[in-house]
């Protein structure tokens, strides 16, 4: 599994999990549950739907390291 986020869209994924997240713990509604999502592929650097469209937001730095 090779990584396919990166940078600015790592953290944005990462903040808007947490953000919808949220809402749905304060709204008590299990569409909370949808910000697990970018939270996780946020985390891991990797998405299955850039991976099956062939995109990758990593720079070529990036994806060396």
């Amino acid at each position: 599994m090779h990584h396919n986020v990166g940078g600015i869209d790592q953290i944005l994924r990462i903040v808007l999990g947490v953000v919808i997240c949220t809402i749905g713990v304060i709204y008590n509604n299990w569409w909370g549950l949808v910000g697990l999502i970018p939270l996780v592929t946020g985390t891991m650097s990797w998405c299955p739907l850039y991976n099956l469209v062939g995109l990758s937001s990593l720079k070529i730095s990036e994806s060396e390291t």
